[in-house]
């Protein structure tokens, strides 16, 4: 009876609402705030508003009823209601509704890893809001949402200091409105973009800052979302007992809120913590739950992410095959949140945007401007001063773009240096001069002159090959022949080199970065096959994948590298190796207008009986 006393108290409360009509937010939110939660309440609430034609009431309904069923993880649903409720603000004419419905929106469809769509809603929401010379309160909060939405996409975008751009932004007006719960967000999604930089120190002050700020405004949810990141940093710093004690009070907070993608997440990472804690079957039961709720919630990213922990699982369990095709599955599913499509249109929408802010400012100078010559009366010193500006304007961009350019030339010397360290290592110049001088000292002459003419002739192409930023395939594999016939000598001629081209390569027509193939084949010699007795064979072969790309994969028979990474470990004086990831870094830049689409991939060959086989290393890069 008292339950449908508080019921009847809070109808008469928004009847009178109703009646009353007021058109801001914060009025509306002073009365209707307490049934937030409460469907019943909000569906009545928006039921009275529609009869009485009260669009600004309908809009603030439906947008409470998609948050709240946005928190059930019903993702449908809040979209269909914030859509509504956009509907109605449009009705109503009132920008703060638009702003708030858009954002809404946005928020909903990056839940499901929809960013081409979710990208869209928060930059109409930014866009419409920031045409607002002096912005309310309100507006500032809806400002807020937007960049941190957008931040959030960057984020999903990789783009992790654009994004932190946006949620430093976004924290600085949270602490002008003093907003606790602004500031515990953006604090926890800074240090989101943080950890996935590796800087796991700075992330985790982070969250610690994002849990105070969630204490003391007496957030669950938060609470739950940073014990979990902290968590997360825990294991990716093998403190698995640290990380537990955490995340199974979080998990049994989750499942009282009843948000399934926060519930998801929390049971991947408890998965993956009983892995370091090698309980394999706890970890097994917690990731295929991680994985269910995000097949059956429509969240690819969670599904991925449970895919990739089953991968792991299974190599702790040995089953290598089982472990490579969970693998597989996993990166087929991010490809598809984040394909090639899906980026290029969220880059336009970027620098669109971008472009836009631009050209707006461009516009409110121009009009200054015309202000300024009317008032002046078209004075010729006021024609000086804009032509002196335009020139100044100009030679600054001028500075900058020269600077920028300088930067990336510089990063690009440092690489190319860098790489030529690598290819003439001293290890390999000592070798090489020792063994002609033992061929010296046991008077045989003709291999001394030999080798020493193949070691000239591959120092002189190094050298060559390192001023120049691409050369053809052609030149390269010449190059490589060359170390490869001076290493086999040091081999005793016990490697079984092959080059083998598809017909339809054209090798002197494809232009690839300078001396980008030896550090593979220096990989392939001394961690998989210098430990190996017997047979030792490297194969080389190139194909077209397509009109755009070409595919270079080394195949060798070594002891793969899982025992070459134990051999390593046993070793006291540890050979530092940056050859594999200059390379990487310097296949960047060469592919760098094909928005990176190189790609290299490392698979350990083995048997049906899981022994290992060797390595295959693939690299498919752009045709320019």
């Amino acid at each position: 009876m008292l339950a449908q006393d508080i019921q009847e108290k809070a109808k008469k409360r928004i009847d009178s609402l109703v009646l009353l009509k007021p058109q801001s937010y914060h009025e509306i939110n002073t009365v209707v705030r307490a049934y937030k939660r409460d469907t019943l309440l909000l569906r009545y609430f928006t039921e009275q508003s529609e009869k009485s034609n009260y669009f600004i009431g309908l809009a603030y309904g439906y947008n409470q009823l998609g948050s709240a069923y946005r928190n059930l993880s019903q993702y449908s649903k809040a979209i269909e209601l914030h859509k509504k409720g956009l509907e109605a603000s449009r009705e109503a004419d009132d920008l703060e509704f638009k702003v708030y419905s858009l954002n809404m929106l946005g928020v909903d469809y990056r839940k499901i890893d929809a960013i081409r769509t979710a990208l869209d809603y928060n930059q109409q929401a930014l866009e419409l809001a920031e045409s607002v010379k002096e912005p309310s309160d309100e507006l500032k909060r809806s400002i807020n949402v937007s960049l941190n939405s957008i931040g959030n996409l960057y984020h999903s975008l990789e783009q992790y200091n654009l994004a932190i751009n946006r949620f430093e932004t976004s924290l600085k007006i949270e602490k002008e409105l003093g907003n606790m719960i602004g500031l515990a967000i953006n604090n926890q999604n800074i240090g989101e973009a943080l950890e996935e930089q590796g800087k796991l120190d700075e992330a985790l002050e982070r969250y610690k800052i994002s849990l105070s700020y969630n204490n003391q405004v007496n957030s669950d949810k938060g609470r739950i979302i940073c014990n979990n990141s902290i968590a997360q940093i825990y294991l990716k710093q093998n403190k698995p007992k640290e990380a537990i004690a955490l995340l199974l009070p979080a998990l049994t907070k989750a499942k009282l809120l009843k948000d399934k993608f926060i519930i998801a997440f929390v049971e991947a990472n408890v998965g993956w913590a009983y892995m370091q804690l090698n309980a394999i079957d706890k970890a097994e039961k917690h990731i295929t739950r991680s994985i269910e709720i995000g097949k059956k919630q429509g969240i690819p990213r969670i599904t991925a992410l449970g895919t990739k922990r089953l991968s792991q699982l299974e190599q702790l369990k040995g089953n290598h095959a089982k472990a490579l095709t969970y693998y597989k599955t996993a990166i087929e599913l991010e490809k598809q949140i984040s394909s090639t499509r899906n980026i290029r249109y969220a880059n336009d929408v970027i620098l669109r945007y971008e472009n836009e802010k631009i050209n707006n400012e461009i516009e409110n100078l121009r009009k200054d401007n015309e202000i300024v010559k009317l008032k002046l009366k078209k004075n010729r010193a006021t024609l000086l001063i804009i032509g002196i500006s335009l020139v100044l304007l100009a030679v600054i961009l001028f500075v900058f773009y020269k600077q920028n350019q300088l930067t990336s030339d510089k990063k690009m010397l440092t690489l190319e240096q860098t790489m030529l360290r690598s290819q003439m290592n001293p290890h390999f110049l000592f070798n090489s001069l020792n063994s002609i001088k033992l061929y010296i000292i046991n008077n045989e002459k003709k291999n001394a002159v030999h080798y020493l003419n193949k070691f000239s002739k591959l120092v002189r192409k190094i050298l060559e090959a390192s001023s120049l930023k691409e050369i053809s395939l052609e030149d390269e594999l010449e190059t490589v022949n060359l170390y490869m016939h001076i290493e086999n000598i040091r081999f005793s001629n016990k490697i079984d080199f092959t080059i083998d081209v598809d017909r339809d390569v054209e090798l002197n027509q494809i232009k690839i970065p300078s001396l980008i193939l030896q550090p593979f084949l220096e990989n392939a010699l001394w961690h998989g096959l210098s430990s190996k007795q017997g047979l030792k064979k490297i194969d080389l072969h190139i194909s077209k994948q397509d009109e755009e790309f070409v595919v270079i994969s080394i195949t060798d028979n070594g002891i793969g590298r899982a025992a070459s990474e134990k051999i390593k470990e046993a070793k006291v004086l540890k050979r530092k190796s940056l050859g594999i990831n200059i390379t990487k870094e310097r296949l960047k830049n060469f592919s760098k207008d094909y928005l990176n689409s190189f790609k290299v991939v490392f698979v350990d060959l083995v048997d049906e009986e899981g022994n290992a086989m060797g390595t295959e290393v693939t690299l498919t890069i752009p045709i320019i």
